[in-house]
Order: structure tokens, then sequence, then C-alpha cells
């Protein structure tokens, strides 16, 4: 249930924190509009190439991938359209094909 009120947005010309992160992370150099695509396979691609490249990264690739892309799909929330959160969880589904990890609810 959405909270009444105004939704608090950050001055003109700043950005949000998640936006930052995303843009800037640490661990990983993501392509430009890499979370925009509407090619599970190609995000999941880039997002395995970007994390493979990395010197950065703390963990695992497939982890630091995999993290990337929740982070996305959970700070856009509501911004997401469903077709485009549909591209996105297909993504995690060729991720870890790429990464030959077994698909959810299978063992």
């Amino acid at each position: 249930m959405a909270r009444p009120g105004k939704t608090r947005r950050p001055p003109d010309g700043q950005q949000r924190w998640s936006q930052q992160v995303a843009e800037t992370s640490n661990a990983l150099d993501l392509e430009p509009g890499v979370f925009t695509w509407d090619d599970p396979r190609a995000i999941a691609c880039s997002l395995k190439a970007s994390a493979e490249c990395s010197e950065r990264r703390k963990t695992t690739p497939f982890a630091a991938a995999m993290a990337m892309l929740n982070f996305y799909i959970n700070r856009a929330g509501r911004q997401l359209s469903a077709e485009q959160r549909a591209y996105l969880e297909q993504a995690k589904d060729e991720l870890r094909e790429l990464y030959r990890r077994p698909r959810r609810g299978s063992r």
C-alpha cells in the first residue's frame, strides 16, 4: 500500500543514491543502458563480461553480476514497466545458464 503524501526527490541536478551506484559502481563497469535492452540474453552476456573483466569486485563474477541485476530491479520499483521487468527477470535465468547454475526450483 502506498504511503500518503509527496514522494521526496532530490533537488534538480542531484542524483538519487541508487542512480549514482548504478552509474558509478565500484564493482562493475556496465555498458550504457544495459538495463533498458529488450534482449535478456544480451543483458546477461553484458553483465557477465563486465563482472569477469572487473578487478574491483569483491565476490565471484556470478554473484557480482546477479547482485547488480537484482539491485537495479529492486531500486527501479514501480518505475519499471512490466515488460522491462520481465526482460530483466529472464536475464537472471540467462545469467544462471551462462554460469551453469541451476535454475530456481530445480536441483
